[in-house]
């Protein structure tokens, strides 16, 4: 098993090992010890699954009361996955880091707490799974305009489909004193 921190190092890739043969394979998609070693140490209370169709984009959301990580997998189709640093304070603020997950290369994306996430759907489905570390609560959740040009994610479809909410969504800078508040 490899953990990739990237960019924004609390920002993590999972790539599970994967043992297969001509019967098909197995492998471990959370294993508390092993992915506390390498950097997610999360205790999980709900876990989620959305199915999507090609061109749909849904984000970029956080809960920040209480403050909500995601560990986020693909378990058939393809997306491009996002996750954006929403903490004031942070050096990375405002800046993304993208990861394709596809139901074929079984990687993962660990999304902390005070990050924005979103994906979008790259293949004809996709079947979205994802664990978080708290349970939702739509009073304490945010949806910022995926296409905030303050925060330019190059998203990978010209015009994706989005919900009512996220069209209306407004961009980060209107949540700047509220996350200062909650994240410092």
């Amino acid at each position: 098993m490899e953990f990739v921190r990237q960019s924004i190092a609390d920002v993590i890739l999972v790539k599970p090992d994967v043992h297969g043969d001509a019967r098909g394979y197995f492998l471990e998609t959370w294993h508390a010890e092993k992915y506390a070693e390498g950097g997610v140490d999360a205790a999980f209370v709900q876990d989620n699954h959305s199915r999507s169709q090609h061109g749909i984009l849904r984000g970029l959301h956080a809960q920040l009361e209480p403050l909500q990580g995601k560990l986020v997998r693909c378990i058939s189709g393809e997306i491009w996955d996002v996750a954006v640093d929403a903490r004031p304070g942070s050096p990375t603020y405002g800046q993304y880091v993208g990861a394709t997950l596809t139901g074929e290369n079984h990687h993962q994306l660990w999304v902390p707490g005070g990050f924005l996430h979103g994906f979008v759907v790259l293949s004809d489905v996709a079947d979205v799974a994802y664990k978080c570390t708290s349970l939702y609560r739509p009073e304490g959740e945010i949806a910022v305009a995926w296409n905030d040009p303050a925060l330019a994610v190059p998203w990978p479809i010209a015009d994706p489909q989005v919900s009512a909410r996220d069209q209306e969504a407004p961009p980060l800078a209107a949540f700047e004193d509220q996350l200062r508040a909650r994240l410092g």
